[in-house]
């Protein structure tokens, strides 16, 4: 092997086992413009897009693990790795890819497990890690705050049915002593 492809190999090899996973896409039919579209997109995403060389490609994956891809490889292949969310990049090209109508997804990796075309797509429909962790939390969360307020409900009812209590009182309280008053200026005036 030359020493050229001996580099790139050494940097898609690099790019790989730094990912937990990849996809790879095919560009046939999209211009420059299109692909820095869809980098920029990817880069916001967490993920970054390289076009690659296949039977390059494919000695660095075979070298870091992912398995056999000789037939896997054809065409103008493009591979988008990243550092996060493997859903939120598949939600990136899949938009991208409707919007654009060129970019096709081939295959994909997560943790040396292979996903087909279908599979990435129901990825790219899941919501992201943060949004799913946080419907966690709440499940977790919800049955805590239904037992707190089961827990203070009795008292709560206690304190509205004393404060009523207190209310009623207070509210018989001057009517008690203006009837008095009455009665005792009756008895007084015959004397």
């Amino acid at each position: 092997m030359r020493a050229e492809k001996k580099i790139l190999t050494k940097e898609y090899l690099v790019r790989l086992n730094a990912s937990p996973f990849f996809i790879v896409v095919n560009y046939k039919g999209l211009t420059v413009g299109h692909l820095t579209e869809l980098r920029k997109r990817l880069i916001k995403a967490g993920a970054e897009v390289h076009i690659v060389k296949n039977s390059i490609f494919r000695i660095a994956a075979k070298e870091a693990g992912v398995g056999d891809l000789n037939g896997a490889l054809t065409g103008q292949l493009a591979v988008v790795t990243g550092q996060r969310d493997i859903s939120v990049a598949a939600k990136v090209v899949k938009k991208f890819g409707s919007e654009f109508d060129k970019l096709k997804v081939h295959f994909g990796y997560l943790n040396n497990q292979r996903l087909e075309q279908p599979e990435l797509m129901t990825l790219a429909d899941l919501p992201s890690m943060e949004v799913l962790r946080g419907k966690l939390l709440g499940l977790f969360n919800a049955p805590a705050t239904k037992l707190v307020m089961l827990l203070n409900t009795p008292a709560s009812q206690m304190a509205r049915i004393l404060a009523a209590r207190k209310d009623k009182l207070a509210a018989e309280a001057p009517a008690s002593e203006a009837a008095p008053a009455p009665a005792a200026e009756a008895t007084a005036a015959p004397a």
